[in-house]
């Protein structure tokens, strides 16, 4: 029996770095943010498609994230209609890991997991958090956003205090060791599952 588990969580709450700790303890982990990655690269299968809707945004042969950002700004129907185009391809994308991939416990890092309807899919969710001045502290430090537009992203999220109530798993990302226990105890405990299935 293959377990299907969602991790999710708000920006900057640590949701990759947890990833990549399922990922140390043995789990295949798909990515959602990756995967749009992939189809947006040179030879991806969003880049004909994107190329008719959006000509401008595609550049040597890939997507242009930063120019599509722009065109979202100014046109409030492209965002449906690049979802139209996208969301498809990350759903065979998705379907193709879960064929292929060898582990007993399957990890899908899903930003907007519960927004988008996808926890319905899952056996489990787990969800990442830290307190609200830690976020903010660690998606500025990045440098790669103001506050302004940090505060707009978490804004179209559903709030922390939501998603934790929602999942069946919390994982406090405070520190590395307090998160990688939390990771150990979560698949300890789906597998005590899988075993009394």
């Amino acid at each position: 029996m293959t377990f299907n588990l969602g991790l999710t969580g708000s920006i900057g709450m640590g949701k990759s770095t947890t990833a990549d700790l399922f990922a140390i303890a043995g789990c295949d982990v798909w990515d959602a943010d990756a995967a749009v990655h992939r189809l947006y690269d040179r030879g991806g299968a969003a880049v004909p498609a994107m190329q008719a809707s959006f000509p401008d945004a595609v550049h040597d042969g890939r997507v242009d994230r930063g120019t599509l950002k722009a065109i979202i700004a100014k046109d409030p129907t492209a965002l449906t209609r690049i979802e139209a185009i996208v969301h498809p391809l990350v759903s065979l994308d998705r379907d193709h890991f879960r064929k292929t991939a060898k582990s007993d416990i399957l990890v899908f890092d899903i930003p907007l997991l519960f927004e988008a309807g996808g926890h319905s899919e899952m056996d489990a969710v787990a969800c990442v958090t830290i307190d609200a001045e830690t976020q903010k502290r660690r998606v500025l430090m990045r440098g790669t956003m103001t506050l302004e537009q940090f505060l707009q992203i978490r804004k179209k999220q559903l709030p922390i205090e939501e998603k934790t109530a929602r999942s069946d798993y919390v994982i406090v990302t405070d520190t590395q060791d307090h998160a990688r226990a939390q990771v150990e105890a979560i698949l300890a405990d789906i597998r005590e599952k899988i075993a009394n299935a």
